[in-house]
């Protein structure tokens, strides 16, 4: 097939034809015809040759030229379509390195195998462009939802026909059992849009926490309209779920309006997540408040936050014990996902039992040290005192408060706190020594014997070691596995030493021993501050 002034139109309308029915730019489909007329020339002319073809966007008309550029003598590789200096002197006046001649070609004629393979390489291009033009529209709706009819159904996968593109929705991602046929509608959330290989792929969900806050933007119009706001979500697809809500403005209020009347709005995003339950809870800044409210429809008498644990201690009633905790663990689950702390929910009963144990246990710690008798040793414990430390460094006056306790008294109960502590510290001093610990840990501020015993017995020995340290490893942390939260053990957890503590020691040791520079991290640290201030101001 040669290229002749009777089909040279029918190449733009080729093009067209093609780029309309793709929904693409039609230069990018006759840039593929022009890569492929290129191809088949050089399957003519020779391979090596730089052979180049324009197609007129008017006229049709395609132009076969050869190109050849001017390069050092030393970089001579190709010569058909490179030459040197002297060489191109008979082409070009005054040539120099990177200059280009170009010399058109007759155009040639397209055999059945060259034919072919112009055909695949435009087919190849039209499907990149599509490709690329299915990512542009589709990578800006991530975190919306979606109406999309099934096509069909893959080990369990739902394809979704979603317009000018395909969605998957994995069998992971649909609500419990559900099962579609083709042809059903179907809503979805666009969880993800990701550019591979075999083109984009936009991932769907219908379990994602996201898709029942975007179903409540949908029908709640104070939602869309920013009057209440979701804070956070939980969800046992299928089952159950909890919503937490609040209202910026005084005279609406949130739960209600996310029922809405007769229950009709709540009931819309029920019948939509195939019947799964709702809880909408007004949310609060203070989170032992807003763990109340999350733990509905149980009772709570009592809550212990330990903030730096992330965890929290919860007291309920006897007969409210398997309420709270739901079936299979379900309510404390969706509450603890709902407040990202750690729950641990115990009864009364239980909770004094184990007061009643911390109570005999450091009664019998001031005994054993302090050599107390028991009634003297539990006055201590009564007014508050936990540990040897308190006693030892707190002031006269506290110990004077309590009933039969003079100065000479306290004066006498600090000085045997102070031996006892001292004597241990020396022992794990000797200790550590013993393990091989270095002079550089020893010297280190902030450290205590009993801290750089526990070091150097996980092998922590010099301040290079202890620079190496995550700051997790030495004050512990909670590590997420498979939904579930599992703790991490930290070498100095057991001196209370908090996870920004663990920071600062390890970014002083690397200081210290010249890995960081203070002031590029002073720079770094108003970066920050910066930045932080700049988001506040926007929000």
């Amino acid at each position: 097939m040669a290229i002749t002034s009777a089909n040279q139109l029918e190449l733009l309308q080729t093009a067209e034809a093609v780029a309309r029915e793709k929904m693409i730019d039609p230069s990018l489909v006759v840039e593929a015809m022009e890569e492929s007329l290129a191809r088949a020339a050089k399957s003519r002319y020779g391979a090596e040759m730089d052979i180049r073809v324009s197609i007129d966007r008017k006229t049709g008309k395609a132009t076969f030229t050869r190109v050849r550029t001017v390069v050092e003598n030393e970089e001579l590789e190709n010569y058909q379509a490179e030459f040197t200096v002297e060489q191109a002197k008979q082409y070009l006046e005054d040539p120099k390195v990177g200059d280009q001649f170009v010399e058109e070609v007759p155009p040639v004629e397209m055999g059945r195998i060259a034919a072919q393979s112009a055909k695949q390489v435009i087919l190849q291009k039209v499907r990149e462009a599509e490709r690329d033009r299915q990512f542009e529209e589709f990578k800006d709706r991530a975190g919306t939802i979606i109406n999309g009819v099934v096509k069909r159904e893959e080990y369990g996968n739902v394809i979704v026909d979603v317009g000018r593109g395909e969605g998957i929705l994995r069998r992971n991602e649909k609500i419990g059992r559900e099962s579609y046929r083709p042809n059903d509608r179907i809503r979805c959330y666009i969880k993800d849009v990701r550019r591979e290989t075999r083109g984009p792929q936009i991932f769907l969900s219908r379990t994602a926490p996201e898709f029942m806050a975007e179903l409540f933007k949908m029908e709640v119009p104070e939602i869309y309209d920013g009057i209440i706001d979701i804070k956070a979500v939980a969800r046992d697809p299928g089952s159950r779920a909890k919503i937490a809500v609040i209202s910026y403005d005084g005279s609406i209020d949130p739960v209600g309006a996310c029922v809405g009347m007769r229950g009709s709005r709540v009931q819309a995003v029920v019948n939509e997540l195939q019947g799964e339950k709702i809880d909408i809870i007004p949310w609060n800044e203070d989170q032992p408040t807003f763990l109340v409210n999350a733990l509905q429809p149980a009772e709570v008498s009592k809550v212990v936050l330990d903030e730096e644990a992330g965890k929290i201690e919860v007291v309920v009633p006897d007969e409210q014990l398997s309420l709270a905790i739901g079936r299979r663990g379900q309510n404390v689950r969706l509450a603890s996902q709902l407040t990202g702390l750690d729950i641990d929910i115990m009864t009364e009963a239980e909770e004094s039992e184990r007061r009643q144990k911390e109570f005999e246990e450091r009664t019998k710690l001031f005994m054993d040290t302090l050599d107390l008798d028991e009634f003297f040793a539990q006055l201590l414990v009564s007014e508050g005192f936990s540990n040897l430390e308190e006693v030892a460094y707190v002031e006269v006056d506290e110990l004077l408060v309590i009933d039969g306790v003079d100065e000479d008294t306290a004066n006498e109960l600090q000085a045997r706190a102070r031996d006892y502590i001292e004597e241990k510290n020396r022992k794990a001093m000797e200790a550590a020594r013993e393990l091989g610990v270095e002079d550089s840990l020893v010297e280190f501020e902030g450290l205590t014997p009993q801290m750089i015993e526990a070091l150097a017995k996980d092998g922590v020995l010099t301040l290079e070691d202890f620079a190496t340290c995550a700051d997790w490893e030495l004050a512990g942390g909670w590590t997420s596995v498979e939904g579930e939260r599992i703790k991490d053990d930290g070498l100095l957890e057991p001196f209370g030493v908090s996870l920004e503590d663990a920071q600062d020691f390890v970014m002083t040791a690397r200081i210290l021993l010249g890995w960081v520079d203070p002031a590029e991290l002073e720079a770094e640290e108003a970066v920050d501050e910066e930045s932080a201030s700049n988001e506040e101001a926007e929000a």
